[in-house]
């Protein structure tokens, strides 16, 4: 058996983006290790979400266990970084945030979660982010030079299916059905060109379709950000499976040549 460290920026981008796999690799016996940036301070707050006196910070970092302990997650780590906000936001210029952290100072972080570990797996995101977040590409540059350092050899680009998005879009009536209650600026996101990547892109396609309902509990852990009545609460089980019985990864190399590859330690 192996041992996975998935690498994110804030609390919750584990449970949307790789939980699945982080599930599926615990119960095939894997260790599956969780790394955070941040503890998400710039995140909007849903109502009533926090108790008197307490910082978002602090209720994100509880709410991480808590997902963490759904998802069989044996170790999680908070680097102590501050969110660095959206691109063009003023928390960019913290020169406590992620965005702004010395950069051989946090690889070398990183780099010692890795060799304690013995890592075998090193999950980061794609290098713009996703979606251009400060804090996603700077997990991307972090953990890849962090990997290389440490001799981490099987690195894994999180990312999302552009092409598919883009087919469910129009073809899939409980997707498009879901995308209508998102807001503006998310909408704005899923149509441009810097989101996600291109299929022929992809190299591993890992099926969480056996992990969904452990899924959506590990998302609606981090109470402060996803409610039930959320965008994320709030898709039925059809809308749900259509957007996360897939989870993408791209591992660096030549293109991939024929289906998808599904195994992330192999």
């Amino acid at each position: 058996m192996g041992t996975m460290v998935n690498f994110h920026a804030h609390p919750d981008d584990e449970a949307i983006a790789t939980s699945g796999t982080m599930m599926k690799a615990a119960d095939e016996g894997h260790r599956v290790v969780l790394v955070v940036a941040t503890r998400g301070e710039q995140g909007e707050v849903a109502p009533d979400a926090l108790s008197p006196g307490e910082s978002l910070g602090e209720r994100r970092a509880e709410e991480t266990y808590d997902a963490a302990e759904i998802i069989g997650a044996h170790r999680v780590e908070f680097l102590g970084y501050e969110d660095s906000g959206m691109a063009g936001d003023e928390a960019n210029d913290n020169p406590a945030c992620f965005w702004q952290a010395d950069f051989d100072e946090a690889v070398n972080r990183v780099a010692g979660i890795l060799a304690e570990e013995s890592a075998d797996v090193l999950t980061v995101y794609d290098d713009h982010g996703g979606y251009g977040h400060p804090d996603h590409i700077q997990v991307h540059r972090v953990g890849v030079e962090a990997a290389r350092q440490a001799g981490v050899e099987k690195v894994f680009y999180v990312t999302m299916n552009r092409t598919q998005i883009k087919r469910q879009m129009a073809e899939v009536e409980s997707f498009a059905e879901a995308l209508e209650e998102m807001d503006a600026e998310q909408l704005e996101r899923f149509e441009g060109d810097d989101f996600g990547t291109e299929e022929a892109d992809i190299t591993h396609a890992v099926d969480v379709s056996a992990y969904l309902e452990r899924k959506r509990a590990a998302m609606l852990a981090h109470t402060s950000q996803i409610t039930a009545e959320s965008f994320f609460g709030t898709m039925t089980d059809e809308q749900f499976a259509d957007a996360f019985s897939t989870e993408w990864f791209v591992a660096p190399g030549p293109p991939r040549t024929g289906d998808f590859a599904t195994d992330l330690f192999r």
